[in-house]
């Protein structure tokens, strides 16, 4: 008889720079046989991440490294394939964090059940899930924004920053996006509503910052880093807030970047604007997850706060799919899909 097998996808070798197809393996395990108080799920969307590069090592993260021949971990939706946890029927659709690969098996912690009726499940991966919660916890704990002020979200077509931007248009600020390409600004300002919208990757990105941020930055949600980040320095108003979410731009690459050092141009708005910075990490907030949803799941149910997601077909596609968060290919939050639900 044929033994069942779970397909992973494990770090073959730690990237330098930016990462590459080569750098995973797809292999195959014999299927794990739930014990006394276990579940077995079978995963049907598998979330693709920015942090999971850093993850993979050699990158600018604090974040511990996964060892060579382990799967990659991060959030999926599974249905339950068999159970012997009484709190857990088999045919429940369940958010795990049991990463990439097909099958997984848990002790009941760290699953959440979900109901198919209220939402499209992949919502759970994205406006509802842990993108969404980074946005919020990044708006509702690190910034008091002053009411009226602009409010400048880069990444603002992703998964976070569309959601931080919504729900900082909804809380009465001037929203000003920043992404790469003229339909992702197209999308900010005709889709999202916002304020104005600057494309990093025109030409004129110069000219076009000038023009959207005539009063300067009142707060910045910050989720890119890099040379975008720099062009935003000289804009940053008096006691100016900022969040800095993610770095995407720099998680390839923990050296210093070539090109002027503008570490002492920061110092100087520190003291003399009274910028203040605060960095986060998710995993000290999944506590906040009943508050988020209580107040993000009706906005959503009623088309406030829209959303983008981009899916991926097949399991062994995952990781060229997943080296388009890094080159801007993707519309929304990158799901793979991986089997019927």
């Amino acid at each position: 008889m044929k033994i069942p097998t779970n397909r992973q996808i494990v770090l073959a070798a730690r990237p330098d720079g930016n990462a590459k197809v080569t750098d995973f393996n797809v292999v195959s395990h014999p299927r794990p046989i739930p014990g006394d108080g276990e579940v077995l799920f079978r995963n049907t969307l598998i979330s693709l991440d920015p942090y999971q590069r850093n993850l993979m090592g050699n990158a600018s993260s604090e974040l511990p490294l996964i060892d060579i021949g382990q799967p990659m971990p991060g959030p999926t939706i599974a249905v339950v394939a068999e159970s012997m946890h009484p709190d857990f029927a088999a045919g429940a659709h369940v958010v795990t964090w049991s990463g990439w690969q097909e099958y997984g098996l848990l002790n009941g912690a760290g699953l959440r059940k979900i109901d198919p009726a209220a939402a499209p499940m992949s919502a759970a991966l994205s406006v509802l899930g842990h993108t969404g919660l980074t946005a919020w916890v990044g708006l509702n704990k690190f910034l008091d924004p002053l009411p009226g002020g602009t409010f400048v979200v880069t990444a603002a077509a992703g998964s976070v920053g569309s959601v931080v931007a919504q729900l900082a248009k909804l809380r009465g600020q001037r929203v000003v996006g920043i992404a790469g390409g003229a339909e992702k600004v197209r999308y900010l300002k005709e889709e999202l509503g916002l304020a104005d919208a600057v494309d990093y990757k025109a030409p004129d990105f110069a000219a076009q910052l000038a023009r959207a941020l005539p009063n300067g930055i009142g707060t910045l949600f910050e989720n890119v880093g890099g040379h975008i980040f720099e062009a935003l320095m000289p804009y940053f108003n008096m006691r100016a807030q900022i969040v800095i979410c993610g770095a995407i731009a720099q998680y390839g690459f923990p050296g210093a970047p070539e090109g002027p050092d503008r570490l002492p141009e920061l110092l100087k708005a520190f003291l003399y604007r009274f910028v203040v910075i605060r960095g986060f990490a998710l995993p000290d907030h999944f506590d906040s997850m009943p508050d988020f949803l209580a107040e993000v799941a009706p906005l959503v149910a009623a088309g406030k706060i829209k959303y983008g997601e981009h899916f991926v077909d097949g399991f062994e596609n995952i990781p060229a799919a997943f080296l388009q968060l890094f080159d801007g290919g993707n519309k929304g939050k990158l799901i793979a899909r991986i089997a019927a639900p």
